[in-house]
């Protein structure tokens, strides 16, 4: 073969690789962009001081939504009980990870644990990683995806509201539909049955709300907060990051994840902070809620970028 010819082949070659990653990141936008479309209505609905009650959205998310939405998915989706109960195990895993590297890291760098810990420990999983695992992973992919955002929804009414208000309640988790939405959905998965039709295909529309009314929640809270010293809130989202992947590693190793539940676990480690526990921080830590608004913000808006890498090479 001619050094002409060779050389040939190597350039058809590059530009095949290159066709290959370009149509991997068109997917991986079609994948992202609906989720920062939708966050965006509620953004522009912030701007133009549209009537939008959070308080009222959100407990009706939590309420209804979340646990019409985990019951409608996990008692007709075909996942492995097990599993299930590894990923459930590894988003507490996770949890207690991010607050141990949390804890050390805040202590670090002088910052207080009460307002930054909470924020460092619980990410965004269901405003952001139910759509984004729904796209890019498919069913099964949402289905594990839920069993960690239900083990992180406890956490943060439970933990996340103790370390800033500095007591301890249990009553909040006793009275969470979540917990039994997810035993009912347990034992159906573990039995092989099936709900009547017509209480399916009402879990179905009630969940359905959940997911559109996560989005435009965060983008008009994000629109809402009050935002100080960016430079900080780009450090703990570097710190956060680095937290994640190095949790997420960990993880998928030891539990030896694979296929959907392996994305579905990477997916919800590399999540921003939640927006919920700013609340927390707002009510009982007021002087640094400026502060964690603006670690919120920051790492939400970093995952335009993680995201689409992650996707692309990782998951």
């Amino acid at each position: 073969m001619s050094k002409r010819t060779g050389c040939f082949t190597v350039q058809i070659r590059v530009l095949q690789q290159g066709n290959r990653l370009d149509h991997l990141f068109l997917n991986v936008l079609n994948v992202v962009l609906p989720v920062l479309i939708c966050a965006g209505v509620g953004y522009a609905l912030a701007v133009i001081k549209a009537p939008f009650d959070n308080k009222v959205i959100g407990g009706i998310v939590s309420r209804v939504g979340y646990p019409a939405l985990i019951i409608s998915h996990l008692s007709t989706t075909q996942i492995a009980v097990g599993t299930f109960l590894d990923v459930m195990m590894a988003a507490a895993l996770a949890i207690a990870g991010f607050g141990v590297l949390g804890f050390l890291a805040l202590k670090a760098m002088r910052l207080p644990v009460r307002a930054f810990l909470t924020p460092l420990m619980h990410g965004n999983v269901g405003n952001i990683g139910l759509p984004i695992a729904l796209l890019a992973l498919g069913d099964a992919g949402m289905a594990y995806t839920m069993g960690f955002v239900v083990v992180v929804l406890i956490s943060i009414f439970t933990i996340g509201m103790w370390i800033p208000a500095g007591e301890f309640s249990p009553r909040k988790l006793v009275t969470s539909p979540i917990i039994y939405a997810v035993i009912l959905s347990l034992i159906l998965m573990a039995s092989g049955s099936s709900l009547p039709q017509p209480l399916a295909k009402s879990f179905d529309i009630l969940g359905g709300l959940s997911i559109p009314l996560m989005l435009l929640t965060l983008g008009h809270t994000l629109a809402t907060l009050r935002i100080k010293s960016l430079g900080r809130a780009a450090l703990l989202t570097v710190l956060h990051l680095v937290m994640a992947i190095a949790i997420a590693s960990a993880l998928v190793w030891v539990f030896a994840f694979t296929g959907a539940e392996r994305g579905a676990v990477i997916l919800c480690c590399l999540m921003p902070s939640s927006v919920a526990t700013y609340l927390f921080i707002d009510q009982h830590v007021p002087e640094y809620g400026p502060d964690v608004a603006g670690f919120i913000l920051v790492s939400t808006l970093a995952t335009i970028i993680v995201l689409p890498i992650a996707l692309s090479y990782w998951i």
